[in-house]
């Protein structure tokens, strides 16, 4: 069944649906609503609230930033594959890794992609504080990406140092992401980033707000960086 208001939203921000991808947004919201009901991974089951907030919500990156040059993404702690998923149907050329703490929803998004046939995504159940010192994903990534984590101070401090330098760090924020953004001048400088043009947009039937706080990786990331696990969030860099 194709979702002709999220169709027609996504067209007039330059995203034309396939048929196929069409079909695989359809699927994701029935496999997303049948594992909800024994795994808790999102508050929104209506149809309508999945397609908008979560969809949508997850692609609005892609309407200010160009995935079509990227290749390498990573998505901290994506919880039920949020934003990196919806990206990766749109712009199926792209190597996703998917980062989450929790082993029940890495569960799920394994048997999701497979569902979805969905090439080239891969899994690690870890935390980003503990991974990001890690050779083989230390700044390796085009972009990493996070929605719904963390306040930016510490998001900064867990997400920067997956970044290459020369790539981008984007995250999903809600209203208050201006202030957040404020917030993180430290972080981000101290972590080797630089802070590109914040994005507003509202939601096309909700009209909530929303923001893409976006930054470019200038120089490496001080090895120190991430803190052990739990320190970025009780200690953040103000």
């Amino acid at each position: 069944m194709r979702d002709r208001p999220f169709e027609s939203w996504l067209y007039k921000k330059g995203i034309h649906l396939s048929e196929r991808q069409s079909n695989q947004f359809d699927l994701y919201y029935r496999i997303l609503v049948d594992w909800n009901k024994k795994v808790n991974l999102t508050s929104l089951t209506d149809r309508d609230d999945v397609y908008e907030k979560h969809f949508y919500d997850s692609l609005s990156a892609a309407f200010f930033h160009d995935f079509q040059n990227d290749s390498f993404v990573i998505d901290i702690g994506a919880g039920a594959g949020f934003p990196s998923l919806p990206i990766k149907i749109c712009y199926p050329h792209l190597h996703i890794v998917i980062v989450d703490s929790l082993k029940k929803r890495i569960t799920f998004l394994e048997s999701l992609v497979e569902e979805l046939e969905l090439d080239n995504v891969s899994f690690v159940h870890s935390r980003a504080e503990d991974m990001a010192h890690d050779p083989s994903h230390r700044e390796q990534y085009d972009v990493v990406m996070a929605r719904a984590v963390a306040k930016m101070p510490v998001l900064t401090e867990l997400c920067l140092p997956f970044v290459k330098t020369g790539g981008a760090f984007l995250a999903l924020k809600g209203s208050n992401g201006m202030n957040e953004k404020q917030e993180a001048g430290k972080a981000c400088r101290i972590l080797g980033g630089r802070w590109l043009d914040a994005h507003a947009l509202t939601l096309p039937n909700e009209e909530s707000e929303r923001f893409i706080l976006e930054m470019e990786k200038i120089d490496a990331s001080p090895r120190t960086y991430p803190r052990k696990a739990g320190t970025p969030s009780k200690n953040p860099l103000l």
